[in-house]
């Protein structure tokens, strides 16, 4: 096999997923020298995640998955042929937990490659030190949270050292602190081992300053046309020669701020949910005790008013939003529906039937694929709907306006589940409204999201909050923050 950092060719080349009109790249003209470190930036849905996974060799070559046009290389070869050659971090890091235990999932990928035994434990330590995930090597994967499972992942692959390391969005379930710390160690160990390096990530101002070279991505057309590269070159010439332009594109450009359509607060709210010294916790599969992993948390959920939930990976926040989404029974103290969000039913929302909670708490996941249903996007949305037994009329309406306010119209009678990362958020955010609920739960609503979609679901979610909803979301996102929140809930960690 080849070592050392390695050459990436795109001549013409393009993609296109399988029952796709629009191709997700095309027309790509690219050369990435050895040991080169590049940004790869452009608007939700350009196919930045498309170009990594075929560079990574894992687009299916049996025309399954989609098809092909012109030539995509690295060293000089079809990726397919050099598997092992690259590293690749997924936008949903669940996808890539192999094992059980977080040492063994970290060294799986070494293991493949016949490293010797005696220089994969060293490996496997310094690379789980190296991205701060300081558990063990025999913690449980299944008790990570989504930050913790990215950065298991991003260990893996440093434990690796692949001549090209190809990272989706690392950190954009990390809280700042880590993924400062990952972003270090990435560079830390593309210097070390002279690996080319490829980034795709929506914090741009973290990375701007950590790699010698931005490429954007054009959004490719339904006709084929399009696409391609619109900037590259060294970070401060793209945004200060293109920066008005891929702002009004979509890419978050360093310092360039995004207004939003803050409405104007009620002096009076309902109380729908009140949660009193609070523990949450989950019970793993055949365990009979639930393991507590956040307590002491007070909190309200009120109409027209918007909590936002912050703390460290690891603290527990996800598993309090499953909890105030009537997913998950407290481990201890009191959660309790007021009157005015339970209608008529008791107050324990675990005890309410799904259809009950479809208009009262409605639920985002952290991991989109988590709550995906059907094979459309347009079914999708009016899974709810349809549950509720709306009328025909009614759900066609829903649903179209639903469709162009988050820029999936296009998209409509596409599988939910060959969307970016980006558009399956805004998929399951529209789902999740829908119905509307009372209330809204949400576990990082802007993850994946470009400067304009970003815009869009912050103003969205502020609408819903201005015509009464509640609304609840986890986050390490502090710019949604400043635009949406009335309060803040830090959860430590453990």
């Amino acid at each position: 096999m080849t070592r050392g950092p390695a050459a990436v060719r795109a001549r013409s080349w393009g993609w296109r997923h399988a029952g796709r009109r629009r191709w997700a790249v095309s027309g790509l003209d690219l050369a990435i020298d050895p040991g080169e470190r590049v940004l790869l930036l452009g608007a939700s849905g350009s196919g930045k995640s498309t170009l990594l996974q075929a560079l990574a060799g894992v687009l299916g070559d049996d025309g399954d998955d989609g098809e092909s046009v012109g030539e995509l290389q690295v060293d000089g070869v079809p990726p397919s042929a050099g598997r092992g050659r690259s590293g690749l971090v997924l936008q949903d890091p669940d996808s890539q937990v192999v094992l059980a235990r977080a040492g063994d999932d970290v060294a799986f990928a070494c293991e493949n490659l016949g490293i010797p035994r005696e220089q994969i434990w060293p490996r496997v330590d310094a690379a789980l030190e190296s991205v701060g995930l300081n558990v063990g090597r025999g913690h449980p994967t299944a008790r990570l949270s989504g930050g913790q499972k990215q950065r298991l992942a991003i260990a893996g692959i440093l434990a690796m050292r692949p001549g090209l390391m190809l990272l989706d969005e690392p950190t954009a379930n990390v809280d700042p602190e880590g993924a400062v710390l990952v972003r270090d160690a990435v560079v830390a160990a593309a210097r070390a081992t002279g690996a080319t390096l490829v980034v795709v990530e929506h914090r741009v101002a973290l990375w701007a300053d950590a790699v010698d070279r931005v490429i954007v991505l054009g959004e490719s057309r339904g006709d084929g046309t399009g696409g391609g590269i619109i900037a590259d070159g060294p970070p401060a010439a793209v945004f200060r020669e293109h920066g008005r332009s891929l702002t009004e594109s979509g890419v978050w450009v360093p310092g360039v701020a995004v207004d939003t359509d803050r409405r104007p607060r009620s002096a009076a709210s309902d109380t729908l949910l009140t949660a009193t010294a609070l523990a949450v916790g989950r019970r793993a599969f055949a365990a009979r005790t639930t393991t507590v992993v956040a307590s002491g948390l007070s909190t309200a959920l009120e109409a027209g008013r918007a909590l936002a939930v912050t703390g460290p990976n690891g603290a527990g926040k996800s598993t309090l939003a499953l909890t105030l989404a009537g997913l998950l029974p407290p481990a201890a103290g009191s959660l309790a529906a007021l009157p005015a969000l339970a209608a008529g039913l008791g107050p324990t929302p675990t005890k309410w039937r799904s259809r009950e909670l479809l208009t009262r708490i409605g639920m985002v996941f952290q991991e989109p694929e988590h709550q995906l249903l059907t094979t459309r996007v347009r079914d999708e949305l009016a899974v709810g709907l349809r549950a509720l037994r709306r009328e025909p009329a009614e759900i066609a309406g829903t649903v179209d306006e639903l469709l162009e306010r988050l820029r999936l119209t296009r998209l409509a009678d596409v599988n939910p589940f060959t969307l970016s990362g980006g558009e399956k958020r805004r998929l399951t955010v529209a789902a999740a409204i829908a119905t509307a609920p009372r209330a809204l739960v949400l576990d990082e609503p802007t993850f994946g999201q470009d400067a304009r979609t970003w815009r869009e679901i912050a103003d969205l979610l502020d609408a819903l909050r201005a015509d009464g909803t509640a609304i609840a979301f986890v986050t390490h996102d502090r710019e949604l923050v400043t635009a949406l929140a009335d309060a803040e809930l830090t959860v430590s960690a453990p």
